[in-house]
């Protein structure tokens, strides 16, 4: 039999067939409906991509308390400003109307509690979106849900009205009117331009007193909601208590909710274990380690894999001994209450290639990269000791068991060291038989002059440390950003640590990068935040953006500073001390994030950024990953650094240096060891966390790097700026929304733009398809992996746990009788 022949072979050849035509395609409409495989060769895994706990409402009990960590307080209820955050989506999705829900798969469902009805009514010579509330709908003040709302938000999102304060305006801009229809009920929303994503508009929906004016939008819905329309409502925003509590809505029509209140309370992740092993906590987002103390939990107290690291069997127990024993029984009775559930979460982890300059400016050479990876081996790394489906993501812009996943990998090449090394030797860099490594011991080692002072180590410090020059990462040494030098290699002398030495420019107030003072400095991102609806990206992002907002805050407070001229009675004083106090608010939540003491992914309460496991873990932990012995394959007995013009290819790869970014490091070592095996060296410059995004990723100072982005219901509204060509702006820099690999195309942005206004849903999932196969060629970001999400939950509660993609309903979390 072939390879052809066997299974595995003809899903290739498919893959192959069918990537060639995506790229092939024209890219006018209309398209045909390219088939697939069959279903057997899809990816997609619907069986990981929730756990739950599934139970009928009529087996739950009526009443009760849910307690349910957060990472923090919100520093906003309004989800529509830009220190909006995970608890802020989770309070408005308890609290506030949902006109689509999403299911386990990531499709929009309309949501039949507040929509009768909701369809394109016509599309010539406008799209037409019609709406019928359904009639029970209520405000808890008693006031009806109608057209008025819809208008009221529109008006407030759609970017026209600078003075009010808002995140992200993606699909309200392109509707022209909102209107009342045959009555009050029904709602006309005529879009100017069409839209396909039409679905992701209107939630959540505010009441009108909220999106009615700029101070209520800005001000008021920041502390409080006073009006709610959900199965539950905002009773109390304790900021010293740090919870938030939410009760059952006496005024809601539909199912009534099981729980009697859920209790939102703040609480760092390192502190989660703690929590469950003294039962105060019912639901939380934790680490590895910490599901495994859960499941150690349920073993017999006498088996080896219960016993704690350290424990010994030589000699008597003595009192201390026998106390420690008993708590650890009384800790585990406890934690035999719990379950850990797990599944993929819809957020993947990718190597992002900084294609602006230097060697990766040549496509060659970040194919040549992408084919070195073996990304099986990079899930495996991640996701088999969770028994979670190991399998790479095909798909920049779908994920695994998401309606319409499919694997474009194919587009770019699997992993073939041969060709690799042939797409080097064609950029021109080749072996000339010197500077060979021992790829077992050295593979991916250090570019050459790292060395201890780079980090601002001594001889006394502990050489077993990876941050030495002997470990894994060597070299903290960075260009200084000066245009005329080659990325292949580095100033020693320069530190990114240091951001006056890096050539950096700063991001404007207007939104675009702006350039950096002097000749061939790198462009600053575009200081504007996440567009994804309902989501925004991993904690260093979500971090960066809480950054952004403080400035902003600053800046305004000073506004109002002046404007008050020292009268300490005056509205603007008054505005001043609550726009000082907001500063201060976002930037504590960003140092949090940044320490780790709140390191779960926005949206989904699951995962740390930027891709690796939360909870504080100790460095020993790392070192010990290091240590492990390397599996045969693993090891190349001897291969020649590449070189150009005498120069050996060396490219810098940041990582964080946060302790909760262990797994993250340790995929991040694996990467440099492959690719060791096709010649290229690599710089490892280990980072702080609060650095590591806007210093280097969002500022393009980076030549490698792992950081993860969510995955999307609507990839043609939410994807694009990912993936947007960076533009020129006026002012000479380079408008780059966030697409911070710098890698991109007109004829990806013309198919983003297609597929956002192409109202037939086949011919808009080809053009997506299509977008996501020349970014595959592109070679500019390469998916490895979807992130686990392990959410530990009280036994006898149902229907909450690692949701995945789907929204929760709160009305149907209880607990079993």
């Amino acid at each position: 039999m072939t390879d052809h022949d066997h299974p595995s072979g003809r899903r290739a050849a498919c893959r192959r067939r069918r990537c060639a035509a995506l790229i092939a395609a024209g890219a006018l409409l209309p398209l045909p409906a390219l088939s697939g495989c069959s279903s057997e060769e899809r990816e997609a895994s619907v069986s990981a991509s929730q756990d739950i706990a599934p139970a009928p409402r009529d087996e739950l009990k009526n009443g009760g308390t849910l307690r349910w960590a957060i990472d923090g307080m919100p520093g906003t209820l309004n989800a529509f400003q830009s220190d909006a955050d995970a608890t802020t989506a989770r309070i408005a999705g308890a609290v506030l109307p949902s006109m689509f829900t999403l299911d386990a798969n990531g499709r929009p469902q309309r949501n039949a509690d507040y929509l009768d009805a909701a369809d394109v009514s016509a599309r010539d010579p406008k799209q037409v979106v019609t709406y019928k509330i359904n009639p029970k709908a209520r405000w808890s003040d008693g006031s009806a849900i109608t057209a008025a709302d819809f208008i009221a938000q529109w008006n407030a999102l759609r970017g026209k009205n600078n003075a009010f304060w808002t995140a992200r305006n993606a699909g309200y801009d392109r509707i022209g009117k909102v209107e009342q229809g045959a009555g009050a009920h029904e709602v006309k929303v005529t879009f100017a331009r069409p839209y396909a994503d039409w679905r992701s508009l209107f939630t959540p929906l505010y009441p009108r007193s909220v999106m009615g004016s700029p101070d209520a939008f800005n001000e008021d819905a920041r502390e409080q909601l006073k009006v709610g329309a959900g199965p539950f409502l905002v009773q109390k925003r304790d900021t010293e208590e740090g919870r938030v509590v939410l009760v059952r809505n006496p005024k809601w029509w539909g199912d009534r909710a099981k729980l009697k209140q859920i209790v939102l309370e703040s609480l760092p992740g390192d502190k989660r274990a703690a929590a469950l092993a003294d039962g105060s906590i019912d639901v939380a987002a934790v680490d590895q380690l910490a599901a495994k103390r859960v499941a150690s939990a349920r073993r017999p107290a006498g088996s080896a894999a219960s016993r704690k690291p350290g424990d010994g069997n030589a000699g008597p127990q003595g009192d201390g001994a026998k106390a420690d024993a008993k708590a650890v029984a009384a800790e585990n009775a406890v934690l035999r209450g719990y379950t850990v559930h797990k599944a993929l979460e819809p957020a993947y982890t990718q190597l992002a290639l900084n294609g602006a300059s230097g060697p990766l400016a040549d496509d060659r050479v970040r194919r040549a990269v992408a084919r070195a990876l073996d990304r099986q081996a990079l899930a495996d790394t991640v996701l088999k000791p969770l028994d979670l489906p190991s399998r790479p993501l095909g798909s920049h812009l779908l994920m695994a068991g998401q309606s319409g996943y499919e694997d474009h990998s194919d587009a770019l090449g699997g992993q073939d060291t041969g060709a690799a090394q042939a797409l080097l030797a064609d950029a021109g860099w080749k072996s000339d038989g010197s500077d060979r490594q021992q790829a077992g011991q050295n593979a991916g080692a250090p570019a050459p002059g790292a060395g201890r002072a780079a980090y601002g180590y001594t001889d006394g410090g502990d050489p077993s440390d990876d941050r030495y020059d002997g470990g894994p990462y060597g070299d903290d040494s960075a260009e200084d950003g000066s245009g005329g030098r080659d990325r292949g290699g580095y100033d020693e002398g320069a530190d990114d640590r240091n951001p006056a030495r890096s050539g950096r420019g700063h991001a404007g107030a207007s939104g675009h990068g702006a350039s950096g003072h002097g000749a061939g400095a790198r462009p600053a991102a575009a200081e504007a935040p996440l567009s994804f609806t309902g989501a925004v990206g991993s904690e260093v992002q979500q971090a960066a953006l809480l950054r952004q907002s403080a400035a902003f805050y600053k800046q305004a407070a000073a506004g109002e500073k002046d404007a008050a001229h020292g009268d300490t009675s005056s509205a603007a004083y008054a505005k001043y001390k609550r726009y000082k106090k907001r500063a201060a608010r976002a930037l504590g939540t960003a140092e949090r994030i940044e320490t780790g003491q709140a390191p779960h992914l926005p949206g989904s309460g699951g995962h740390p950024g930027p891709g690796g496991h939360p909870g504080a873990r100790h460095v020993a932990a790392e070192r010990s990953a290091a240590a492990a012995p390397r599996p045969a394959g693993d090891r190349v007995d001897h291969v020649a650094v590449v070189k150009k013009n005498g120069r050996p290819l060396t490219l810098r790869f940041v990582v964080p240096d946060g302790a909760g970014s262990v797994q993250l490091r340790t995929v991040g070592r694996r990467i440099s060891e492959m690719l060791g095996k096709i010649g290229v060296q690599t710089s490892v410059q280990r980072v702080s966390d609060a650095s590591y995004f806007q210093d280097h990723i969002a500022s393009g100072d980076y030549d490698l790097a792992l950081y993860s982005w969510p995955g999307t219901a609507y990839p043609a509204t939410d994807a694009r700026p990912i993936y947007a060509k960076p533009q020129p702006a006026p002012d000479g820099s380079l408008t780059v929304e966030q697409n911070y690999t710098r890698v991109g195309s007109d004829h990806i942005d013309q198919l983003f733009d297609q597929a956002a206004s192409e109202l037939d849903e086949g011919a808009a999932r080809t053009l997506v398809e299509q977008a996501d196969a020349r970014i595959w060629a592109a070679a500019g970001s390469i998916p490895l992996y979807q992130r686990p999400e392990l959410v530990a939950t009280k036994k006898t509660l149902a229907n909450v746990g690692a949701f995945g993609f789907a929204t929760p309903r709160f009305q149907d979390i209880g607990y079993t009788r």
